[in-house]
């Protein structure tokens, strides 16, 4: 009963626990001795300095938690610190004393990456390993010493969390702020690289001294506000004087209003509390990027311990003190090296085996590497695992400062991306909202105009032909120049729709004299020296020229085409008339006329005496009767039903057939004709013809490589040239065809419609787009705006006044010079239900006849003299259609002359009749025979 009360079992527990540790303090030899191993720390002013402070108390707190949890132990640190003042000297003194006079086995620190950086080369010769939990900077990694530990996080660990925020927001360009040290430099290659991948480019690099005054400082401030880049990625630590004062300054001369953005690496964020509250303020708006460590209930509880002896310790520091990331690394290396120390030294009584007076190496230096290479526990920021002497630990949380402090906006690993969570599992993968710079909740587009008022210079090309695309004209009286022109325009249209004014002036690409200073090349060229901010006119874009400028999005039509004189093909040939159908058709048509004729000479024959008589006779009606459907000129007329719903399907075909056939024969007869002189550029080239283009464009190069000399390569300026070129031909020294772009050539066909045809596109070309300098903040709106235009009826008015058709002009459109013949495909359906009908109209006579004369077939005649005597009834007239007191032909004569409703009424009742009659199994053919004429005497005309 008293296990079930609490208190009972707190006590209980207590008292085995009590119990089992006499147990283990009296199983323990009296006599055991305690190794001490003499372990070096250096850090920057740990008695003045806060942040050597915090991480000083860490690994103090770190060993006291080793030697609580671990009773048994054979092995103590012993700490010698050292102060390094932040100078490297200083630092490689301490570290020499350490090793020589303290017999130091390890060294925690230095703190600074430049600092490390000479430590490690002591470390090496005397396999003394060096432990860096503040020291962050890539470059000590290359180092390769196998005697380095490296159990803070890399700074190229963080290059990629950086540029995922940079892709999220869609910034093309960005400024990385940095200090003039190994540490600030050794981040650039790495971030450079990852921006580069995301599509981000860096434009400047703002490198600061760490001795800058304020002056030098708001100096190169006042240097970024005139760059068009408004992001700005800052690498610098809080320990770094500089940092705070950049902040400040920004703050003071207006960079941290709205437009601007500013996001740190971690070495800020891991440590944004240790910065001055009025520093924290002036960040409003600051993206961040800080090294994730989970919160545990350990860590909760290491916080609250270390909290309460860091106060008591420090009794002048009245303001509230957080652990930070470094001192939870400086906590987990003092926690590792107490793990591996115990590891490598408390198996033994005696540990001092270096002779550091003469710096010889200590054999235990390789085996409490092996140790420290092997450690695995759980530390206080995250699993403790080293590779390559690295501590392997890649998560990151973005956070944004705001308020006189920072929450957490998402988080970043290499596996899951950017997310707002810290499980992607139920997250999104973006970042939530954030507050800029400003106060502003709009994203920053990265770039503005730079506030000196700086005005876009846009060059235009000189043109001598085609002004209708560029026009430079100046007035001599007033001395000012004007440009017009479709391209221009559709510029003007662009910039109209941008979000923001965009001030510019065109500058014409010409000398003093007003000629042109230069070709296409040439003008792309000086936005790439800087000359001038972009150029506007009909530019092609081109995979040279794109080697050294960017492209907007193409505002004209692709391809180049090929313009031929056209000529009437008017005169008709003889056979002309056979073109609305092709042999196909012509061949089903006539097949079907055939076996139309066939279905119904088989229903008609023995009740029609036009499909009677001799078989010559039978055959021409036959014939004729089925094509004479085309002209609807029979005159013989059918009297079974059953012909008559053949006769029916298939002169609806005959109808549609006709008015086809008709259409087409006429549009070929009274239709101009106008077809190009030549359709391939292969047949240019094979008869040695000449071919026109434009001096100096790449169209000319593109012909020499299909094949053309020079010598049949003529060049124009215009389009009057071009016209006389085109109309003399070849044989007088003209041209046979013109290439060039599409645009070109639609403006040309505009004037000159009727003498020419487009033939094309017969090479691949990308149109006319805007050139500007390379990964330029501009041209992903301008390429938006030209999107814009293009897709709306703004670009159909630039076109329509520009373009303008000559009065007689139809369509600007390419000829379609193709065949209009219809095959028998077009007609399939019909004929399939032709066929259909009349198989069933056949199938249908073939039983009822073959019913009727049944008895022929319950004969014990041979089937072949049944067949026999089948075909000759099928051959003889039927009695009940035809008088026996008049002559057949009188008979027929009559029932042909009968109204609808007699024929329809005399066919009914003969049928009826003569189903009744066969109903008689006994009566013979002569007494059916003589009935049936019997029968049909009252259906006779009167």
């Amino acid at each position: 009963m008293l296990l079930k009360n609490p208190s009972h079992q707190l006590k209980v527990a207590l008292s085995i626990f009590f119990f089992l540790s006499s147990s283990l303090y009296l199983a323990t030899p009296e006599n055991k001795t305690i190794i001490r191993v003499n372990v070096g720390i250096i850090l920057d002013d740990y008695k003045h300095s806060l942040t050597g402070k915090i991480w000083l108390s860490s690994i103090k707190m770190a060993l006291t938690d080793f030697y609580a949890s671990h009773a048994l132990h054979n092995t103590k640190l012993v700490l010698n610190i050292r102060n390094s003042k932040g100078n490297v000297v200083r630092a490689a003194n301490a570290a020499q004393h350490l090793m020589k006079h303290e017999q130091v086995q390890a060294i925690i620190g230095p703190v600074t990456s430049t600092e490390t950086n000479f430590v490690i080369n002591l470390g090496d010769q005397t396999h003394v390993p060096i432990l860096s939990f503040s020291a962050t900077s890539p470059s000590l990694t290359s180092l390769r010493s196998s005697y380095f530990f490296q159990f803070a996080q890399n700074d190229t660990s963080q290059v990629e969390a950086i540029s995922a925020v940079v892709k999220a927001f869609g910034w093309r360009e960005v400024v990385p702020i940095y200090l003039d040290t190994s540490y600030g430099q050794g981040i650039i290659p790495a971030l450079t690289n990852a921006l580069q991948e995301v599509g981000a480019f860096i434009p400047y690099r703002s490198v600061i001294s760490p001795f800058a005054s304020d002056d030098q400082i708001k100096e190169e401030l006042y240097k970024l506000m005139t760059m068009q880049t408004r992001v700005f990625i800052v690498h610098m630590t809080t320990n770094d004087l500089i940092c705070s004062k950049l902040f400040t300054k920004a703050n003071e001369i207006g960079m941290m209003k709205e437009g601007y953005v500013w996001l740190t690496a971690n070495g800020i964020a891991n440590s944004l509390q240790l910065l001055n509250s009025s520093v924290i303020h002036s960040m409003h708006g600051v993206l961040g990027v800080e090294t994730h460590v989970q919160q545990t209930p350990e860590l909760e509880g290491l916080k609250i311990r270390w909290k309460k002896q860091f106060q008591k310790d420090n009794p002048t520091i009245i303001f509230g003190v957080e652990l930070d990331v470094f001192g939870l690394w400086a906590y987990d290396a003092a926690f590792a090296l107490a793990m591996a120390i115990e590891k490598v030294y408390g198996l033994t009584a005696s540990h001092n085996n270096t002779d550091y007076k003469s710096f010889h190496v200590s054999q235990y230096g390789p085996k409490l590497r092996k140790a420290l290479s092997t450690t695995r526990f759980q530390g206080m920021a995250g699993d403790f695992r080293l590779v390559d002497g690295q501590l392997q630990s890649s998560k990151f949380q973005i956070i944004n400062v705001n308020g006189g402090g920072s929450r957490t906006i998402g988080f970043w690993s290499p596996e899951y991306g950017l997310w707002n969570r810290v499980y992607p599992a139920n997250s999104k993968p973006n970042l939530g909202p954030v507050i800029w710079p400003g106060d502003s909740t709009s994203v920053p587009k990265g770039w503005e105009i730079p506030t000196n008022g700086k005005t876009l210079k846009i060059g235009v090309p000189k043109k001598y032909g085609y002004l209708e695309f560029v026009k430079v004209t100046k007035d001599p009286r007033t001395n000012i120049t004007d440009v017009t022109g479709f391209c221009i325009d559709v510029f003007k249209a662009v910039v109209e729709i941008l979000p923001y004014a965009l001030p510019y002036e065109f500058i014409p690409f010409t000398k003093q004299d007003g000629t042109s200073a230069g070709s296409y090349n040439d003008l792309c060229y000086e936005v790439y020296r800087g000359n001038l901010d972009a150029v506007v006119g009909d530019f092609t874009i081109l995979a040279n020229r794109s080697l050294y400028v960017d492209y907007t999005m193409p505002y004209t039509e692709a391809g180049l085409v090929m313009v031929v004189p056209v000529v009437d093909m008017t005169s008709r040939r003889s056979w002309d008339f056979l073109k609305p159908w092709k042999w196909d058709l012509w061949l089903t048509t006539s097949c079907f006329f055939l076996f139309i004729g066939f279905v119904v000479w088989v229903l008609e024959h023995r009740i029609n005496k036009h499909f009677r008589g001799p078989l010559a006779h039978q055959i021409g009606h036959g014939l004729w009767f089925s094509f004479s459907t085309m002209v609807f000129a029979q005159t013989a007329r059918v009297i079974s039903n059953l012909a008559r719903l053949v006769m029916t399907i298939w002169i609806f075909v005959v109808l549609v057939l006709t008015i086809n056939y008709t259409a087409i024969l006429t549009s070929i007869y009274t239709v101009q004709q106008l077809q190009p002189t030549v359709t391939d550029l292969k047949d240019l080239l094979s008869k040695g013809d000449n071919v026109g283009c434009k001096p100096n464009a790449y169209t000319y190069d593109i012909l020499k490589q299909f094949g053309f000399n020079d010598a049949n390569l003529k060049v124009f300026r215009t389009m009057e040239e071009l016209d006389e070129a085109l109309s003399k031909g070849t044989a007088k020294g003209g041209i046979a065809a013109a290439i060039d772009e599409t645009p070109y050539m639609k403006l040309f066909l505009a004037k000159y419609c009727n003498k020419y045809t487009m033939i094309g596109p017969i090479f691949k070309t990308d149109g006319f787009a805007f050139v500007f300098p390379k990964r330029s903040s501009l041209l992903p709106d301008v390429s938006q705006a030209i999107l814009n235009v293009t897709g709306g009826e703004k670009i159909m008015n630039i076109e329509h006044e520009w373009f303008k058709k000559e009065s007689n002009c139809q369509d600007l459109s390419v000829p379609k010079v193709s065949s209009n013949s219809l095959g028998a495909d077009s007609f399939w359906v019909l004929f399939l239900i032709a066929g259909v009908v009349s198989l069933f109209a056949l199938i249908v006579f073939v039983v009822l006849f073959t019913y009727k004369y049944r008895d022929i077939w319950n004969s014990e005649a041979s089937i072949r003299s049944s067949i026999g005597a089948m075909l000759k009834i099928f051959n003889e007239k039927d009695p009940s259609y035809f008088n026996s007191d008049q002559r057949p032909e009188a008979a027929e004569t009559s029932v042909y002359n009968n109204s609808n409703h007699t024929d329809e009424h005399s066919l009914f009742s003969g049928e009826q009749q003569v189903l009744s009659i066969e109903g008689s199994q006994e009566a013979g053919p002569e007494v059916r025979f003589t009935t049936e004429i019997e029968m049909t005497t009252p259906y006779t005309a009167h």
